[in-house]
C-alpha cells in the first residue's frame, strides 16, 4: 500500500517539478568588459553577451550566511572589470534582458581599487620581502651553532617557504587585476570638465554649474554615453576625512546632473572616490592645493559598442 502511495505522489510532483525547471530564466555569468548606459558587454565561458538594463532590472549582493542576506544595490556599481551573475531572457534582437544581476562586494571594492589606478596587494608583497630577508639572517646567525639550532633553522626554512608561497600568491593577483582592466576596450572621451571646491567644501559654485549644464547639453546628444566622476581632495587633514571630503564632493556633481541637467542616473557609473590620491599639482603650496580639491568630470563613448551599434 505503502509503494502504490509513493508512486502516486512521484506522479503528482514529478510534471511540477519539471514545470519549475523549465521556467526558470536563462543565465550568464561573466566579467563587465563595457559598459554604455542601459547596454553592458559581459564576457564568460559563453563569449560576449551584450545585456540590456532596464527599470525593473535588480541589482543585489548576496551577504551572510549562504547567501540569505540580500542587499539591494544600484545600478551604477556595474562598472567594467566586474564579475557578474545575470538572470534574465532573450529578446527578439537577440539581445540579453536581465532580470537580476548579482554581484559580489568584494570583488565590486576590489575593482574600484584597480580602477582608480591602486594595486594593495603591492603593499603585502613589499610587507612579505621584508619578512623573508629578516628570516634569511636569522638562519645566517644560527648557521654559527647549527647542532644546538638545528630546529630553529627548520622553522625559519618553512617560514620562507610560506612567504614564498604567498609571494607569488600576491603577484599573480597583481597580474590577473592588472590583465583584466587592459583587456576592457577602450573610450573615447566627448566632453570633460574639472569642479574646483573651497577648503572642507563640496558646495558647487554658480560658474561651475554653467559648465556641467553644458557638459550635459554635448552628452544629450551622443548616442550611448555614460559619464564618469572621481571626487579628489588635497592632503591636508586626515586620509579617512579627505575620502569622506572626494566621495561628498562627487555625490555633489552627480546629485546636480541628475537633478538640473535632466542626466539619467544609469547614464552615469559609480562615482569615484580618491581622496588624496592622483593629485593635479603639489600640495606643498596654497595655489597647489587649490587646484587638487576637484572633481573630474568626462563624459565617454565606449568604442566597442559604438561599433557594434553602426
Amino acid at each position: 500500500m505503502q509503494r502504490v502511495i509513493g508512486v502516486r505522489l512521484v506522479g503528482v510532483l514529478l510534471p511540477a517539478l519539471m514545470f519549475a525547471i523549465g521556467t526558470r530564466g536563462d543565465e550568464v555569468k561573466g566579467m563587465i568588459m563595457a559598459r554604455s548606459g542601459d547596454t553592458m558587454i559581459v564576457t564568460g565561458s559563453g563569449g560576449r553577451t551584450t545585456v540590456v538594463l532596464n527599470t525593473n532590472t535588480r541589482v543585489k549582493d548576496d551577504k551572510g550566511l549562504f547567501g540569505l542576506d540580500k542587499q539591494e544595490m544600484a545600478d551604477t556599481i556595474l562598472i567594467p572589470g566586474l564579475k557578474v551573475k545575470v538572470e534574465g531572457s532573450s529578446d527578439s534582437e537577440g539581445k540579453f534582458v536581465a532580470e537580476t544581476i548579482t554581484v559580489d562586494g568584494d570583488d565590486l571594492e576590489t575593482s574600484a581599487m584597480i580602477e582608480a589606478g591602486l594595486h594593495p596587494t603591492a603593499e603585502q608583497v613589499a610587507a612579505n620581502v621584508v619578512a623573508i630577508e629578516g628570516n634569511k639572517k636569522g638562519i645566517a646567525a644560527n648557521q654559527q651553532n647549527i647542532a644546538a639550532n638545528q630546529q630553529a633553522i627548520a622553522g625559519n626554512k618553512e617560514a620562507i617557504a610560506s612567504h614564498s608561497h604567498q609571494i607569488q600568491k600576491n603577484i599573480n593577483d597583481i597580474q590577473e587585476n592588472t590583465d583584466r582592466f587592459n583587456r576592457l576596450d577602450d573610450y573615447d572621451v566627448k566632453a570633460e570638465a574639472t569642479v574646483k571646491f573651497k577648503v572642507s567644501s563640496s558646495t558647487i559654485s554658480n560658474e561651475d554649474k554653467e559648465e556641467l549644464k553644458k557638459l550635459a547639453e554635448t552628452a544629450t546628444g551622443l548616442n550611448g554615453y555614460i559619464v564618469e566622476v572621481k571626487g579628489f581632495a588635497d592632503s591636508t587633514g586626515r586620509a579617512a576625512m579627505n575620502e569622506k571630503l572626494s566621495e561628498d564632493r562627487a555625490k555633489a556633481v552627480v546629485g546636480y546632473l541628475m537633478r538640473e541637467c535632466t542626466v539619467p542616473v544609469w547614464r552615469i557609473v559609480a562615482p569615484g572616490a580618491m581622496g588624496e590620491f592622483q593629485p593635479a599639482a603639489t600640495n606643498e603650496n596654497a595655489a597647489g592645493r587649490g587646484e587638487n580639491r576637484r572633481v573630474e568630470v568626462k563624459v565617454l563613448i565606449n568604442k566597442g559598442i559604438a561599433s557594434s551599434q553602426r
